[in-house]
């Protein structure tokens, strides 16, 4: 029934969605050259790594040495668009039609997380990762670690067609809102360092 409603509400949307994407792939490629698109391992459900697509937000800009300046410096103005609006989060879509991920869900975040997740934290992997997500339409990058982690868990067990419904619904106006967008008017939200059990 998810799966189905996924493909359903994507084919749906493709009338408005691909003259956007289109769009705002070019606008990316003008203002911040190739790649397009910016390709990250992440864990999906049960784990699994999947390749999560994106459109890129920031310069490769490095050092002297070589190295990639810090993601705060490569971010542009054009990228912080992109992300406040969730214009970036668009390609997604693609992973949601190969299966990887769900339109709700919880977040897919780094592989480098998982293991440091306590067992009840893990549980967020019984699931699809989600283009959006309770802990989103809830404070997204503006709330703790803690807090995002309980309100996956609650969606773990609470999760419903309706339940879906609503949070689709609440992410569309929270992204005009442009609300949680960033912690404490920071631009990035803090590494996960480790939870206890």
């Amino acid at each position: 029934m998810k799966r189905l409603f996924d493909l359903t509400l994507i084919v749906l949307s493709l009338p408005l969605l691909l003259p956007l994407y289109w769009i705002v792939a070019w606008l990316v490629r003008s203002k911040l050259g190739a790649p397009i698109l910016f390709r990250q391992i992440r864990p999906g459900k049960d784990a699994e790594p999947f390749e999560m697509i994106k459109f890129r937000t920031m310069t490769d800009e490095r050092d002297s040495d070589g190295e990639l300046l810090p993601d705060s410096v490569r971010l542009t103005k054009f990228g912080h668009f992109l992300r406040s609006s969730s214009l970036d989060e668009l390609p997604e879509l693609w992973n949601v039609v190969k299966g990887e991920m769900s339109l709700v869900g919880p977040r897919p975040l780094l592989m480098e997380y998982v293991p440091l997740y306590s067992s009840e934290q893990a549980r967020r992997h019984v699931l699809r990762p989600g283009v959006s997500g309770w802990a989103q339409v809830n404070g997204r990058n503006a709330i703790s670690w803690d807090e995002k982690f309980q309100f996956d868990i609650w969606y773990v067990d609470h999760q419903s067609f309706w339940l879906d419904l609503k949070i689709l619904f609440l992410t569309f106006k929270k992204v005009l809102l442009k609300d949680g967008v960033s912690p404490d008017n920071e631009e990035f939200m803090p590494r996960f360092d480790h939870q206890d059990e």
